[in-house]
């Protein structure tokens, strides 16, 4: 544990088995609650086609109404931080995730517009404060391992992406209802939370009396920020291909209806995939070339699907971009995670801060360049993201630490 005149998240004996949970036990468990995690994210990312059509909703309107979740993550942050900090990020992800999972059935339930904001802004709320717990999580195991194994964690959230995508699938085959659907997902999540959570890591906050007290909202560290930029640029891109990459199969691509999950699905194998090899890549390669990498990838695919609307390039072109956007989030985070100033639990909840307004704005830009010039064009400008990753990535001094 790094030791200061600061406030840190101290790593303590689990006392509830006589004997510890191993390492790899411990990986396992953290492993499945970001697989948790990540099978809401996707089977409400699966069903948005479905529920924007049952609401009868214009890109316009349907891309205002998606700033509901960002704006419920974005005001959550300042709260999740300092939760996490306060009570340790295991106590905080058991109440967390279930309610985040249980609040995922509001999304079926809704019957119009301002209904289906308020559902997402809460849902973003609990998403929030499940996020910084989970990711506090991965960083004190990686900790624990004393080597790069957070993209592995978020390999794990992306794996539930593509199950939840499967799962979505033959939900729509069956032409199960939505909510139903997420009431199966819930039974899932729970059953994982309860076999999982006593192996995973504890922590408590050791406060030094002698700290100054930290105002409600700082001016974020120069380092944080900068991760955060390079975050902001990948959660947009991402943003897209979770909230609009179903419809842009259906509008623009015009696939078949039991194809319009294949763009999201193809997506979600290449995050996952890029995810489990990035740790891997960074030791050959270094995380800033990696990262590099990275924005040319997204750029490139989300050009290609401009330029080729067609299913095969565009399920091509969307591989491309989940392989692209795999590593950038999990490595910024553990950057953060492992800087010596700041609790790791704040330090998260900063970068989460700036990062997320990618997902505040992205989802939402696309909706209304959408409609006045095409869905095609929008996809076009979050294409420049990617760019922006490149040149961000050579500047921050962090990510020279392999």
């Amino acid at each position: 544990m790094e030791r200061g005149n600061r406030m840190t998240e101290e790593i303590v004996p689990n006392n509830k088995f006589q004997n510890q949970p191993s390492k790899k036990r411990i990986r396992i468990a953290v492993a499945l609650v970001y697989f948790s995690m990540g099978l809401c994210f996707s089977s409400w990312a699966s069903r948005i086609p479905d529920i924007k059509t049952s609401l009868n909703l214009s890109d316009a309107l349907f891309g205002s109404i998606l700033f509901a979740l960002p704006v419920g993550q974005f005001l959550m942050m300042p709260f999740s931080g300092k939760l996490v900090t306060r009570f340790g990020s295991h106590r905080t992800l058991l109440v967390a995730l279930p309610a985040y999972s249980i609040l995922l059935c509001n999304l079926g339930l809704v019957r119009a517009g301002w209904q289906l904001a308020i559902a997402l802004f809460v849902f973003g709320l609990a998403g929030n404060l499940s996020n910084i717990s989970i990711n506090t999580q991965g960083v004190a195991a990686e900790r624990i391992y004393k080597r790069p194994i957070m993209s592995s964690f978020h390999g794990g959230w992306s794996l539930a992406g593509f199950t939840g995508a499967l799962i979505g699938l033959v939900m729509i085959n069956l032409k199960v209802p939505v909510f139903w659907h997420f009431v199966t997902i819930i039974g899932i999540v729970l059953i994982l939370v309860w076999f999982n959570y006593p192996f995973l890591v504890r922590t408590k906050p050791s406060v030094n009396s002698d700290e100054p007290r930290r105002k409600f909202f700082n001016k974020p560290d120069s380092i944080l920020f900068q991760l955060g930029v390079i975050g902001f640029c990948s959660m947009a891109s991402e943003g897209a291909m979770f909230d609009w990459s179903g419809i842009y199969f259906k509008d623009v691509v015009k696939a078949p209806a039991s194809l319009v999950v294949l763009g999201y699905t193809s997506f979600m194998i290449m995050m996952a995939t890029g995810r489990f090899v990035a740790d891997y890549m960074i030791s050959k390669i270094g995380r800033k070339r990696l990262l590099q990498i990275c924005g040319v990838m997204i750029s490139t695919g989300l050009f290609t699907s401009v330029f080729f609307p067609y299913l095969i390039p565009c399920t091509f072109a969307f591989m491309l971009v989940g392989l692209g956007v795999s590593s950038i989030v999990p490595t910024v985070y553990s950057a953060a995670g492992r800087h010596t100033k700041i609790p790791a639990g704040i330090a998260l909840a900063t970068v989460s801060s700036v990062s997320f307004l990618g997902f505040l704005m992205g989802p939402p830009l696309i909706g209304y360049i959408s409609e006045v010039a095409g869905l095609r064009y929008s996809f076009a400008v979050i294409g420049v993201f990617g760019m922006g990753i490149t040149l961000m990535v050579s500047r921050v001094r962090a990510l020279n630490q392999d």
